[in-house]
């Protein structure tokens, strides 16, 4: 399979994974802008692919989301908007756009485009982003004769200077600030640029840099120099904080994985995001969220004490910073001192006249074995959107040999398709059992999934997995189909049981869902009479006239119809009134708090005494003890299903549990 593609769509994403994918890339397809920072780290994407047509608010939003990560992981991020939304590429570049593509384009110019950031990815790497507006904007103007050189802002705070105090400074303390070798090749270029007129330039050293500035005169004598940071080859650093930049930060790692040979990880890596930075910049403009920036810088500096041997710390991109610990690191020594960085960076901070409060988020992962520098930060940034995702903790430490929760769940949505393809969706029958007399009467259809890696995993975990990749439709038409083939072969054992099936809150506005059931249980030979459908109370919440008319259409064809997990919703009375039911499942919560208080007991017999005032059966599920079993036949319960008879089973166990 070819390397992975991110794609987030709002509008086209399943035609663009059928291009992509054709082309020979591996697509992780998004239509919802959810955890998608999250999502694009975990697909291990080197392209992201955010298709703004006809949502450019939203595909605004979602390349600000992951800008910072695509250019820490050294990613390309490809945008793709609407003709008439072009004027919006500015705001897309601020955010972290390195390619993009106006309508109308055909697939092959869109292939081309996916191609062309790929190789950007693979060539350039992660200097992007703030890096050549600060240098653009660090310049300088000199009058000759005047005792005083006057600063921009973005040259003012690279010299350690305020923004306003720093406009103007003596000739001798600027020339103070060169060093020796900086003051004579400046005083060289100024002389050289008097003398003949003609544009020169000098450079000196800086504790991070090397800086070159280029001088011309203006008409009137002025004196203006524009100054360059030069990056070393050998430790490259931010202009804007003075802290190494990624290109560093990644050199380090590689060098201690590659002579890595005593026990524990190599290396311990922490990503920490400042929140809201955008909204900071907004608010109160460019100047101070670039101080906010370098304040962060200097608070982790002395946080992790960087001077000498010890941690490196780097800007990653935009607001977020790298701290890397070097071995013997441990990963909880890696979460504490994440938490004391968040402490650290939340202290209010002051620039002019605002006091900010900052807020901050950290993940945290060690290497591991065959780690290369990619590889580890990945894992980093996964932990690192986990953490921004909620409201929980504001440090997320990816254990070894975990696998965040996002990327299991992408992993999952690549494997179902593939499983529904080749048929790897397995059914098994959870037995319903008269409450009085014992016997097996029908059976529940259920869901499950052989998978690889995970094992077994259940109907709820398949649902809500195809619920987040648009797959449900397809997953409850395989689910019900399979169930109602097998039962209509079902041995003679068998041939007096009643089938359950699910159908889903999406089957329910499905328009013609209910004749096409009815039509698929037509054509099975499966006798309709002997097949109930089963609907989730919260399934039904939306829409609650289509539901009764779906529900009257399938009864309308001799099916039976149940609610399912009956107790878990806001809407229970307003169900029973307006739909046509069969039989009612109270949730397995309920069944087995009867056994508790006695205000639960009273619950559940008002469930049941109101179900069989309406003529419903009533079905208790999750029943586990005989006592639950003993106490929900005093208060009049029909059948039940639970672990006291058995677990969902196969077929053949089927057979064996009726016959015995």
């Amino acid at each position: 399979m070819g390397a992975p593609l991110f794609i987030l769509s709002f509008r086209h994403r399943d035609e663009l994974s059928r291009l992509a994918e054709g082309a020979g890339w591996q697509p992780i397809a998004a239509r919802r802008a959810e955890s998608v920072e999250a999502r694009f780290v975990a697909s291990g994407a080197s392209v992201a692919m955010v298709d703004a047509r006809g949502a450019l608010a939203e595909g605004e939003e979602a390349v600000r989301a992951i800008g910072d990560a695509a250019e820490a992981n050294e990613a390309a991020l490809l945008v793709l908007l609407s003709r008439g939304d072009a004027a919006a590429l500015e705001s897309f570049h601020q955010h972290g756009a390195t390619h993009f593509l106006v309508s109308p384009f055909t697939e092959a110019q869109l292939l081309h485009a996916i191609q062309f950031a790929h190789r950007h990815a693979e060539r350039v790497g992660g200097v992007r982003g703030r890096v050549g507006v600060e240098a653009e904007s660090a310049s300088w103007r000199w009058q000759p004769g005047s005792r005083t050189v006057e600063l921009s802002p973005a040259l003012a705070r690279q010299a350690g200077l305020g923004e306003e105090e720093g406009r103007r400074i003596s000739l001798m303390d600027l020339f103070r600030k060169l060093g020796p070798d900086g003051r004579r090749a400046a005083r060289e270029a100024i002389d050289r640029l008097l003398a003949t007129g003609e544009a020169t330039a000098f450079a000196h050293g800086e504790r991070w840099a090397r800086i070159a500035h280029h001088v011309r005169r203006r008409e009137g004598g002025e004196v203006v120099g524009r100054a360059e940071a030069i990056q070393g080859s050998g430790e490259r650093r931010d202009p804007l904080t003075g802290l190494r930049d990624g290109r560093a930060a990644r050199a380090w790692i590689a060098a201690r994985l590659g002579g890595h040979e005593v026990e524990g990880p190599a290396l311990v890596a922490l990503l920490v995001s400042v929140s809201r930075y955008d909204a900071i910049n907004a608010a109160f403009g460019r100047a101070t969220g670039d101080a906010v920036l370098q304040a962060v810088a200097r608070r982790i500096e002395r946080q992790t004490g960087t001077e000498g041997r010890g941690p490196l710390v780097a800007r990653m991109a935009g607001a977020e910073f790298a701290v890397l610990l070097p071995a013997p690191a441990t990963i909880e020594e890696g979460g504490f001192l994440a938490g004391q960085l968040i402490e650290a960076i939340g202290r209010p901070f002051a620039s002019g006249d605002h006091v900010i409060t900052l807020a901050a988020r950290a993940g945290v992962a060690a290497a591991q074995d065959g780690d290369d520098p990619a590889a580890l930060l990945r894992r980093a940034s996964a932990a690192l959107a986990e953490a921004k995702a909620g409201e929980g903790p504001p440090v997320h430490v990816l254990e070894a040999g975990a696998e965040s929760a996002t990327a299991r769940g992408d992993r999952l949505e690549i494997d179902l398709r593939r499983a529904l393809d080749q048929d790897e969706i397995e059914i098994r029958f959870q037995p319903q059992v008269a409450v009085t007399g014992g016997a097996i009467v029908g059976v529940e259809a259920l869901a499950r999934w052989n998978h690889p890696l995970y094992g077994e995993l259940g109907a709820s975990t398949l649902f809500n997995v195809a619920e987040g990749s648009d797959y449900l439709a397809q997953l409850s038409d395989h689910v019900q189909r399979k169930a109602i083939l097998i039962a209509a072969a079902w041995p003679e054992a068998l041939s007096g049981l009643r089938l359950s099936v699910n159908i889903t809150a999406a089957d329910i506005v499905r328009p013609g869902f209910a004749a096409q059931f009815l039509q698929m249980v037509q054509g099975s030979g499966f006798a309709p009479e002997r097949l109930t459908v089963e609907v989730t109370e919260g399934g039904l919440i939306e829409d609650l006239s289509a539901a009764a008319s779906l529900l009257a259409e399938l009864r309308g064809g001799g099916l039976r119809v149940a609610i399912d997990d009956f107790g878990t919703g806001y809407s229970s009375l307003a169900y029973l009134k307006a739909l046509p039911l069969d039989y009612l499942k109270i949730d397995k919560r309920l069944c087995q708090d009867i056994a508790g208080s006695t205000r639960d007991r009273i619950v559940v017999r008002s469930v049941i005494d109101m179900a069989r005032s309406l003529g419903l059966g009533v079905i208790a599920e999750g029943v586990e003890t005989e006592e639950q079993l003993g106490l929900l036949a005093e208060e009049g319960c029909n059948l039940y299903q639970g672990f006291l008879c058995a677990p969902p089973v196969t077929e053949e166990e089927l057979v064996q549990l009726v016959t015995r």
